[in-house]
């Protein structure tokens, strides 16, 4: 493996972060990065369990029938690392303020959302 490919692997298993490149796009765009890192598999389902309460780990795996261990260890470590998600001090997982002002801003969304069900 060359020495950028292995730059670029490093940095892709850190997460996205605004100022480092997303997937797709050679800028550090904060728009850019969250999307990046909402768009990855099961992202928006790990916020939407922790929306109400911290869960562990298992609890949380639960919640999300059919992740697996794996994916889950990866999504709680890029959103922690990228500050939406924090551990308090029973191991438990929950929304940072920046997951509180994320979960916020898709408000909008959901409200679109469930009129788009209604007259579906």
């Amino acid at each position: 493996m060359s020495k950028q490919n292995r730059s670029d692997s490093k940095t892709e298993a850190q997460g996205p972060r605004p100022g480092r490149p997303a997937r797709g796009t050679r800028t550090g765009r904060p728009l850019l990065v969250a999307f990046d890192l909402l768009g990855r598999r099961w992202a928006l389902r790990v916020l939407w369990e922790l929306r109400d309460e911290p869960l562990g780990f298992r609890a949380l795996q639960e919640r999300c029938e059919g992740m697996s261990s794996s994916v889950l260890r990866d999504r709680l470590a890029e959103l922690t690392g990228a500050s939406i998600l924090e551990t308090d001090e029973d191991g438990r997982y929950g929304l940072s303020a920046h997951g509180r002002d994320l979960m916020g801003a898709l408000r909008p969304l959901q409200a679109w959302a469930d009129a788009w069900a209604a007259g579906a």
